[in-house]
């Protein structure tokens, strides 16, 4: 029976859904936070971090608000290690790494979390590897990126090489997460962008499911962006999602 069956639909619907902040000011940010007063869960990536720094970090714990920091982080392990203990200490709860930095850089990230949030005396971050952009397609990983291995074969073995060096999850298409359960622990936690509901325009996201179909697929985290901060009634669309989810349940 797929994982999503034994949810508690309407608190599982709220805690793990995860809407992005892709806007490029904290004054922007701060009005969709007001706006959007039910999303308990927000991403920041890197244009916002860019432009506010921690002031957006802070402002979302001042509002008791879980946080993903979406940096994906690739350079050499030394850099990456130190980019990753810096970022722990903000005490977020996912924060993001690509995989393709390599095996000795996830291991050096995986570490370097925890020394991190232990100095600041905060809860580490999951950390989650970036096992290829929803925005590239087969045949760009082939054509464009010169990789040899099927698409669903590339993305499993990031996702595994990210198990074996201690990483605590991965983000993945929801395309990918139904092989991706079988294959990795229980624990290891799935987290999925390109999702859009059957009302909603596909944008350039490329492998996409609706959010009724990723938890069915066994995804532990949905990012939802344009669908939501794009509508233009960004209250009702964001309803629409969580009933969308509880009526097939």
């Amino acid at each position: 029976m797929p994982r999503y069956h034994t949810l508690n639909y309407e608190m599982d619907t709220l805690e793990r859904i995860i809407v992005p902040l892709d806007v490029p000011t904290l004054e922007e940010a701060i009005a969709l936070v007001k706006k959007l007063e039910q999303v308990r869960f927000w991403k920041v990536g890197l244009e916002l971090f860019v432009s506010t720094g921690p002031q957006i970090i802070d402002l979302l714990k001042s509002r008791s608000k879980r946080i993903f920091l979406d940096l994906k982080f690739n350079d050499i392990p030394n850099t990456v290690a130190g980019a990753c203990q810096a970022a722990a200490r903000y005490g977020v709860d996912l924060l993001t790494i690509h995989a393709t930095s390599g095996r000795d850089a996830l291991k050096a990230a995986a570490e370097a979390v925890q020394a991190g949030a232990t100095q600041a005396g905060v809860q580490p971050p999951k950390l989650i590897a970036v096992s290829l952009l929803t925005s590239i397609s087969s045949r760009q990983l082939a054509f464009d990126l010169k990789i040899p291995l099927e698409l669903p074969e590339y993305i499993l073995e990031m996702a595994l090489m990210a198990q074996e060096t201690g990483l605590d999850g991965a983000v993945c298409s929801p395309q990918e997460v139904a092989k991706l359960r079988t294959c990795c622990e229980d624990n290891f936690l799935l987290v999925c962008p390109g999702i859009r509901p059957t009302w909603s325009v596909l944008g350039d996201q490329k492998r996409v499911f609706t959010p009724a179909q990723a938890f069915q697929a066994g995804a532990d985290y949905l990012v939802i962006g344009r669908p939501i901060t794009d509508a233009a009634n960004p209250e009702l669309a964001w309803k629409k999602i969580c009933e969308e989810i509880v009526t097939i349940a």
